[in-house]
């Protein structure tokens, strides 16, 4: 059980100082990880025996405990902060513009030996095209989805809301090509699913954080996109940033194909005014 929930069970048995101390841990969530017991009781406003009293009451021997806890929660994707964590100010911008540089840095360092250029041509030359994307990766793979029907003629996304996943698989085989999406806090059988695509001798494309490593061993080709932050929750500009891509590189592969492919769509749009006109 995580601090917030310790804290939310024991509340109302806390004495007015120790709720003191938790509220304030409650309110800077994102930053506990660096916090010793000390920097806790000056903050909040009391003695350093009532924070050390109020860790044991939660289940934990000392701050030391408490900050390991916190890196654990913040590596699994678990978002940590509260209310009282100001997002806007210049030190937490330039912290965050710190971390998303890095971020890219590290994707496009991971990059360098062909990988993409490999994941992009398996997309361009594969007859039917999935893209497999569960909870927080779903709109990850809505995304690139959505980029490479301007490319590919046969690309659909799996699952669809509340439908099972094996319909989209039956029957794709060696000529074709999934992309899965795994970020952190997948589902219980994410790995499940992995295996049972490579089973079928079906070529899969894995986009995820580090985390996923262990269900890359199959893979045709493993895309590692970082997504660490310094607030709360994970950052995806990166996964985006891939996406975009991947998407570029899969359209280069038949530039005239994809050429007359826009135009058509384009000819569509027009057709049923879909879209707003950019003038």
């Amino acid at each position: 059980m995580n601090i917030g929930k310790r804290i939310d069970r024991s509340y109302g048995e806390l004495t007015p100082q120790e709720q003191r101390v938790a509220d304030f841990i409650l309110d800077h969530l994102s930053d506990l990880a660096v916090y010793n017991a000390s920097e806790l009781a000056r903050l909040s406003g009391v003695s350093k025996a009532t924070v050390s009293r109020l860790f044991r009451r939660l289940g934990f021997q000392d701050s030391a405990e408490v900050r390991d806890h916190a890196r654990t929660l913040r590596s699994h994707g678990a978002p940590v902060g509260g209310p009282g964590a100001s997002a806007g100010t210049p030190s937490r911008l330039a912290a965050h513009l710190a971390g998303e540089q890095e971020n890219l840095r590290r994707l496009l360092q991971n990059l360098e030996d062909g990988r993409l250029d490999a994941a992009a041509r398996l997309i361009a030359h594969a007859g039917n095209v999935v893209v497999i994307g569960l909870r927080n990766s779903y709109p990850l793979a809505l995304h690139l989805r959505q980029q490479l029907a301007q490319t590919c003629h046969s690309v659909r996304l799996a699952p669809l809301p509340g439908q099972s996943i094996g319909e989209d698989l039956a029957g794709l085989g060696p000529h074709d090509v999934a992309v899965l999406f795994g970020f952190r806090r997948r589902t219980a059988g994410f790995g499940q699913l992995a295996l049972a695509i490579q089973r079928r001798g079906i070529p899969l494309v894995l986009i995820a954080d580090s985390s996923a490593r262990k269900h890359a061993d199959g893979a045709a080709v493993w895309l590692e996109c970082p997504i660490d932050s310094a607030s709360a929750f994970d950052s995806y500009a990166t996964a985006m940033s891939l996406i975009n891509l991947l998407a570029t590189g899969a359209m280069g592969a038949h530039v005239r194909e994809t050429r007359t492919r826009i135009a058509a769509i384009t000819q569509v749009y027009e057709d049923l005014d879909e879209l707003e006109a950019p003038w």
